[in-house]
């Protein structure tokens, strides 16, 4: 089990700078503090920890004016890379800026972290002369909309909001509406009065439909993570209502749950995958369902 946690006692602490140093110091030889700058006092920590409180990836933000933010010391066990650890640590970074009032975020890239940056909706805004000096960084920023708080793939999530609006008119009639996506989560939201019945709770119907979907665009998403093309269609699906949905309802979809195979798209064939999301009352889940995708191949 993974969580972020802001660092807050001494154990905490020696285990958030540890892994700053070992990731980003101790390759260049640098002494243990190195890895400390006089922005640490007044900067804003974040860390993933294990069950056992260690910590797996960290990063801290910093303002250099009432309008920008600058994350910095981004780091993640080697060990745990792929892990989508570092998309946790810059969304929850990214919401402190957003709450502060930060109007952007830059953030300084080596070429080998680069991609990731792009990735969570950042452009190069000044290139690093990497001819000269291969170690040096490329500056990036993201200067914050509505739709780019979403953290990862953010063009990706608005392509596919248009996609549902254009292509399947219902998302838009029960208000639904990409909420986040990390790369391994997937989050929506509808409203409730737009799909109320006379009981004042959601429609039984508009559940299954919320599920059906998030799960649809998690696959979708893949499908383009991986650069496969193919038509979704829903061949089964199977949920579990447990209690009413009373309050703003959202659905979640994780790619833990993913069973199937996609690489026969690549071959022309079809493919069979399984996804399951969960319906949230508030805070609460209320409703699973579990769906089998066949994802058409395209003819050749």
């Amino acid at each position: 089990m993974y969580r972020v946690i802001t660092p807050s006692t001494p154990e905490q602490w020696e285990s958030y700078y540890y892994l700053r140093w070992r990731v980003l110091r101790e390759p260049f030889q640098r002494p243990r503090g190195s890895e400390q700058d006089e922005y640490d006092g007044v900067g804003q920590h974040r860390m993933v920890v294990n069950s056992a409180g260690e910590a797996i990836a960290i990063g801290r933000l910093h303002f250099n004016s009432p309008d920008e933010g600058q994350i910095r010391f981004m780091a993640s066990a080697p060990e745990h890379r792929g892990e989508g650890h570092g998309v946790a640590i810059v969304h929850e970074l990214e919401k402190v800026a957003r709450a502060e009032g930060a109007k952007h975020v830059v953030i300084n890239s080596r070429d080998n972290t680069l991609g990731f940056y792009i990735k969570c909706g950042y452009e190069v805004v000044e290139e690093g002369d990497t001819v000269k000096n291969p170690q040096a960084e490329h500056q990036l920023r993201k200067t914050f909309t509505e739709f780019n708080r979403i953290i990862y793939r953010p063009s990706w999530c608005q392509d596919l909001q248009q996609t549902w609006h254009q292509e399947i008119p219902i998302t838009d009639t029960m208000g639904i509406r990409i909420i986040q996506y990390t790369g391994r989560e997937f989050e929506t939201a509808a409203i409730l009065s737009r799909n109320i019945n006379v009981h004042g709770t959601m429609f039984a119907g508009s559940i299954y439909s919320l599920a059906t979907l998030t799960c649809w665009g998690l696959l979708h998403l893949q499908l383009r993570e991986r650069e496969l093309a193919g038509a979704i269609v829903l061949a089964d699906g199977q949920i579990s209502y447990h209690k009413p949905v009373s309050k703003e309802p959202r659905a979640l979809a994780r790619l833990s749950s993913f069973t199937g195979d996609l690489s026969s798209l690549s071959q022309g064939q079809n493919a069979r995958v399984t996804l399951k999301s969960q319906i949230y009352d508030g805070d609460k889940p209320v409703a699973e369902f579990t769906g089998q995708f066949v994802v058409l191949a395209k003819k050749k």
